[in-house]
């Protein structure tokens, strides 16, 4: 069953949005974080979105997956619930073109993108996510070839503990802790959490476990920062990846981070110097209960040093960091490897015409072990035509060296190829935003011609086997925009915010026959969201997702929240897809049916 919106809807959405939106924190006051440069949020010149932890709780998701499909621009494809198999997309491309990052850790796994979402953290521990959309490898490095994603985390919940129980549909039964100590010379965020679920249908039950612990030493004096994680995935995966009805697939993934930084600062000079580690272990069995039969098993160690700095002048602020690291694999079906990875950034921003005209020209320069050195360049500039309403451009070059499953990977069908060149992109963009206390509102345009992009190709229609090759040039030309608008019923903040996004890719000289690499973006996205409160203790949510990809599937998705507060305690009801939509996000797996999630959360303080 697939449900359909006329544009005459679309249009009546969106004349009745204009009239309202809240937004829930000062944009202005929001300083972007993830980059070298700390700027706020409306002086940034290039698309970036702000999911403030007002918004987090008025989002009517559970975890990161399902908020993350709320951004316009952003394709989460999900396989299940509980967001045990998501694939994380910006502005279309592949699941390994997009960066996620921790507090600015890059969380890049490479054996395979597959495994970004992993690092995802629980909701109840995150302060702000922001989402850097376009070319980001001057400023990121590795990976972040379509975008970034930067999850920024709590520093303090004081002294408090909030528990939270969740039960509802396909036997869910979820519980988390979640504590906050403020100690004199030190402060302390602790987690855990369990997410549980028999399954939508056969073999897609889940048994996930969330650990999380954020420490600050010594903070009356030179502050250390702690953060460590560990996040463990059981799950079911019934056509995650074939469509054989003999075949019960099962996987196993455990992602663990622990990292230490603090921060050197005088009135011109900041310096951040940061060590950490981060590991990912997976397990896959293409039948459940029979090991033997067909098992991957991988387990990939990521160990690095990265100090980055800003200084300011008379002449601007110029932003300048080194990245080195070392990559471990061990794998039974991808062999034994590593890598030596350095990455140096600089840049720098001008300031003109009384702070009105800002130029930041940037560079990455990276070396790889086994791909050797590589620059890419580019460049930020935007002008403020009144104090709220900005035009930016930007232009970049970026890249993507190929995963060891790209390079090594083979089953009976499937071929890496230990040849392959790096993905390389010229990526331009234009836009205009609006930022002020009532209203934010941005679009842009933008183009991305990418060339060296790894295919998997066989030599005629005879041949079984699919090889990795770099054949395969993409040009991508899209369109986002995005709109906010504030007002209050009775005293209380509503909020309606909105959504739309445009992509269109032409692949240069593929035979489809000869070809595995089938683009499905979502060539037409809309979202909106309407969050109101009518009365002191109740609030109510409600999220609309309109989707068309290139495959030519269309879907609708409702989704709808209540919350009601009594003193220290919250009753929350979570209904997803409430009528009912019959879709797949990606490959051979349909979504789950209507569903619904009661919780109660009682807060000490």
């Amino acid at each position: 069953m697939r449900k359909k919106i006329t544009p005459f809807a679309l249009l009546i959405m969106a004349i009745f949005q204009l009239n309202a939106q809240e937004v829930t924190q000062k944009l202005d006051s929001v300083t972007l974080t993830g980059t070298r440069i700390d700027l706020p949020f409306k002086e940034n010149s290039r698309t970036i979105n702000i999911i403030t932890s007002d918004a987090i709780k008025k989002s009517a998701t559970v975890n990161l997956a399902d908020l993350l499909q709320q951004v316009a621009g952003v394709d989460i494809r999900r396989r299940g619930t509980g967001g045990s198999q998501a694939d994380l997309y910006i502005r279309g491309g592949g699941f390994d073109q997009t960066l996620l990052l921790i507090d600015g850790i890059k969380m890049d796994d490479a054996q395979t993108g597959h495994h970004t979402m992993n690092a995802a953290l629980p909701l109840e521990v995150i302060e702000r996510i922001e989402i850097i959309k376009g070319p980001a490898a001057r400023v990121f490095g590795q990976n972040a070839f379509n975008g970034a994603i930067n999850i920024v985390t709590k520093k303090n919940l004081k002294n408090s503990t909030s528990v939270n129980v969740e039960t509802g549909s396909f036997g869910q039964l979820n519980g988390n802790v979640t504590a906050g100590v403020d100690l004199e010379n030190s402060s302390h965020i602790v987690h855990v959490g369990r997410v549980t679920s028999e399954g939508y249908r056969i073999n897609t039950d889940y048994d996930n476990a969330n650990y999380y612990l954020k420490s600050t030493f010594n903070k009356n004096a030179q502050a250390i920062e702690m953060t460590a994680t560990f996040l463990e995935r059981k799950f079911g995966a019934e056509n995650f990846y074939t469509t054989n009805p003999t075949f019960n697939e099962y996987e196993e993934t455990q992602n663990s981070l622990i990292a230490f930084g603090t921060t050197f600062r005088t009135s011109t000079l900041k310096i951040q110097p940061r060590v950490y580690w981060r590991r990912n272990q997976d397990m896959f069995l293409l039948r459940r209960d029979d090991p033997n039969f067909f098992r991957n098993f991988h387990i990939s160690d990521k160990i690095g040093a990265e100090a980055n700095a800003s200084y300011s002048s008379e002449l601007g602020i110029t932003g300048f960091g080194v990245d080195l690291s070392k990559i471990y694999l061990r794998s039974n079906n991808l062999g034994n490897r590593n890598r030596f990875m350095t990455n140096v950034f600089l840049e720098h921003r001008f300031s003109l015409f009384n702070n009105r005209l800002d130029i930041t020209p940037g560079v990455a320069l990276t070396y790889f072990s086994d791909f050797k050195f590589h620059a890419f360049p580019g460049l930020d500039v935007g002008y403020d035509i009144t104090n709220n309403f900005k035009v930016y451009g930007n232009i970049g070059y970026t890249y993507r060296v190929p995963t060891y499953t790209d390079l090594y990977y083979n089953d009976p069908v499937t071929s890496g190829n230990e040849n392959l060149e790096p993905e390389e992109a010229f990526a331009q963009e234009l836009g205009l935003k609006y930022v002020s206390q009532k209203l934010t509102a941005s679009i842009a345009v933008f183009n991305r011609d990418a060339d060296n992009l790894i295919d998997y190709v066989r030599t005629s229609v005879t041949e079984d086997v699919f090889t990795a090759q770099n054949i395969t040039e993409v040009n991508t030309k899209g369109l986002e925009f995005d709109a906010a608008y504030n007002f209050n019923i009775s005293n209380y903040k509503q909020t309606l915010a909105f959504g739309y996004s445009y992509l269109d890719d032409n692949i240069s000289d593929q035979n489809e026959e000869l070809s595995r690499y089938s683009l499905n973006t979502l060539k037409h996205q809309y979202i909106t969201r309407l969050s109101t409160q009518l009365f002191k203790n109740v609030s109510q949510n409600i999220i609309y997702k309109y989707a068309e990809r290139t495959t030519g599937q269309t879907y609708n998705v409702w989704d709808a929240s209540v919350a009601i507060r009594f003193s220290q305690a919250e009753f929350t009801i979570t209904a997803s897809n409430i009528f009912d939509a019959d879709y797949i996000e990606s490959g051979f797996t349909p979504m789950p049916p209507s569903n619904v999630l009661f919780g109660l959360r009682y807060t000490f303080k």
